[in-house]
């Protein structure tokens, strides 16, 4: 699972207050921040996965975007946070027609704590006893991870959208990350549920369902899918 080291939105990462988000320094492996599902050391295996489980990639990029506008992307999923304000003024002066779409990514970043919250009652109301002894988010730091991993998934699917890219993840990366959920024992039916929450919060936030932008939340919940 993910964990951050939150310092604010405007400056790319999320505070969570609301969901008791401790801060702690983040193990990086390119889209997500590794953390245990348990309070047990990581395993060996678990961590080389890490290293191996970048799951954005912006390799396919290049035959539209030059490479000053892709290092922008890849130096805030290299850090763990959304584009920031500066990210998207930048983006929009080298792609004006990406006006609209960075627009959403600013309202969804704005408005992602209260987005993962939905989410994570969605999954609550799906699974009353998951964060109960016994259950798949127990105990408290493995509910918590599981939060977490809600807010990088949205960064990540931001990233898509500001590049107007459905397909942001990395096949490989992927891969990757299957095997590292299978290792910690990552409860998949919540996680699905999750970003299926995320999908609804978020097209809920903008003007009207829209079929083209689903498709960037829908291209990640059919990869999870696969992981069962």
């Amino acid at each position: 699972m993910v964990q951050a080291d939150f310092r604010g939105l405007r400056a790319g990462n999320d505070p969570s207050l609301r969901v008791g988000f401790r801060k702690k320094q983040p193990v990086k492996i390119g889209c997500l921040n590794a953390a245990p599902m348990s309070t047990a050391p990581l395993s060996e295996k678990a961590k080389a996965l890490i290293r191996k489980a970048r799951i954005v990639s912006f390799a396919s990029w290049h035959d539209v975007y030059s490479a000053e506008v892709i290092q922008r992307f890849q130096a805030a999923d290299d850090q763990g946070r959304y584009l920031t304000d500066a990210d998207l003024g930048q983006l929009r002066k080298a792609n004006p027609e990406t006006a609209a779409s960075l627009q959403i990514v600013a309202t969804l970043r704005d408005q992602v704590n209260a987005i993962v919250d939905e989410a994570r009652g969605s999954v609550l109301a799906a699974f009353p006893d998951m964060t109960e002894p016994g259950g798949g988010l127990y105990p408290a730091e493995r509910a918590l991870a599981c939060w977490r991993d809600f807010w990088h998934f949205l960064r990540c699917i931001t990233y898509g959208i500001a590049g107007q890219r459905p397909d942001y993840t990395s096949a490989e990366g992927l891969h990757h990350m299957q095997l590292l959920y299978q290792e910690l024992h990552v409860p998949l039916d919540a996680m699905v549920i999750g970003l299926e929450g995320i999908k609804q919060a978020s097209l809920q936030r903008l003007d009207g369902p829209s079929p083209e932008l689903a498709a960037y939340f829908d291209h990640l919940i059919t990869q999870l899918k696969q992981f069962r």
